[in-house]
């Protein structure tokens, strides 16, 4: 019984969590990464509820990371017209 929600765990892991494979092998290296992909889908999970998207969160997490080094806030990311132009010698990237 307890092994099967471990794997029942783990396919929730891969599907939602995009873990392909882990960096340690040590208990504390699996537990680190999987704790981080838990609290990055977290954050994304709210993100989407608070700004009330109709995105799936791969969709919102795709936009995040191309944006990791911007400093526009995260609700602009998100209701802004998409742009193709270049402003101030800055390419603007279209995910719309």
């Amino acid at each position: 019984k307890y092994r099967w929600q471990v794997e029942l765990f783990f396919k929730w892991i891969k599907q939602h969590l995009k873990i392909k494979s882990f960096w340690g092998t040590t208990e504390s290296a699996v537990r680190i990464q999987i704790f981080s992909a838990i609290t990055a889908y977290c954050m994304v999970a709210i993100v989407e509820h608070d700004l009330q998207l109709n995105r799936s969160n791969y969709e919102v997490l795709r936009i995040l990371s191309a944006s990791l080094l911007d400093k526009t806030p995260i609700k602009d990311l998100f209701t802004k017209e998409p742009v193709d132009v270049i402003n101030d010698g800055q390419l603007s990237l279209n995910f719309f």
